[in-house]
């Protein structure tokens, strides 16, 4: 996938709160250098961070939190 030019453009949905969606397959390069793939025809990436299977998204966006205050 690296260096393959696109045919189109690829779609990125945002959805607030939630992940953002992206038209797959799909490389994402993480802060430390290291790549991970997906062929799906779309891929949610995790915006919250509190993902178990970071950079993809599981969904525990949807977890509420309780209020400090």
């Amino acid at each position: 996938m690296p260096n393959e030019r696109a045919d189109r453009a690829r779609r990125i949905t945002v959805r607030q709160p939630g992940p953002l969606l992206v038209e797959g397959p799909v490389e994402v390069e993480l802060e430390d250098g290291t790549t991970v793939s997906s062929d799906r025809f779309l891929v949610a990436l995790c915006t919250c961070r509190r993902s178990r299977r970071y950079p993809w998204c599981d969904t525990s966006h949807r977890r509420k939190t309780r209020d400090s205050g």
